[in-house]
């Protein structure tokens, strides 16, 4: 029988790879009903599977190439019915007008198990940022 923890960690492998696909339903699948998605792209927050499913549409449609998935150091605490995880992100691949685009990001998400299962209830992506500049930091790499 698989831990929390194990379910949980199945959870964010089977989010990459409905990314790696660009399966909207699988991977919408995923978010519980009242989901609440911060991003690195305006508005910054979206609220319900509604907007998320946007977001999500929006994003695997400005890809030309099929997208590549890497995750980092993937570390997931469970306690009771909630488990919050935190790990590196990368979505590598080429983009519509054919420039090749990559960078890592950190992502926080926290879940709640539901119906015997687990659903992803808050995400956060963020890009590091250069504060000399201001600039977004998109090259640097995980240690």
């Amino acid at each position: 029988m698989a831990s929390a923890e194990d379910e949980v960690r199945d959870l964010f492998g089977r989010q990459a790879e409905a990314m790696r696909a660009k399966d909207i339903d699988r991977l919408m699948a995923m978010y519980a009903p009242d989901v609440v998605y911060f991003d690195v792209v305006p508005p910054l927050r979206f609220a319900g599977p509604a907007a998320l499913r946007d977001r999500f549409t929006r994003w695997f449609d400005s890809w030309e190439s099929a997208l590549a998935i890497e995750v980092r150091d993937l570390r997931v605490v469970v306690r009771g019915d909630i488990a919050f995880a935190h790990w590196f992100s990368r979505a590598s691949g080429t983009l519509r007008g054919g420039r090749q685009a990559g960078s890592w990001l950190r992502v926080t998400s926290c879940c709640e198990r539901s119906g015997g299962g687990w659903l992803i209830g808050h995400e956060h992506v963020s890009i590091p940022v250069d504060l000399a500049s201001g600039s977004a930091a998109t090259a640097l790499v995980p240690e």
